[in-house]
């Protein structure tokens, strides 16, 4: 009988400590600002950038190229 008053105090405590810790996230949620920051690498509006075509065709044009 004993263990079983112990076994319902701890889910009881288990219980509330989950719910507790569960309403405060979501109270601390609402509080946050969802402003994202830029990556200091990100590319300023306006700027050009520089990338390579890797797809298929243009690989095997390369390909022949140098051979």
């Amino acid at each position: 009988m004993v263990f079983a008053l112990l076994y319902a105090v701890a889910a009881a405590v288990l219980l509330c400590s989950s719910f507790a810790l569960m309403s405060q996230g979501f109270s601390r949620g609402a509080e946050r600002p969802t402003i994202r920051s830029r990556h200091p690498e990100a590319p300023q509006p306006g700027e050009r950038l520089l990338y390579v075509d890797l797809n298929r065709e243009r690989l095997e044009a390369l390909y022949q190229q140098a051979s």
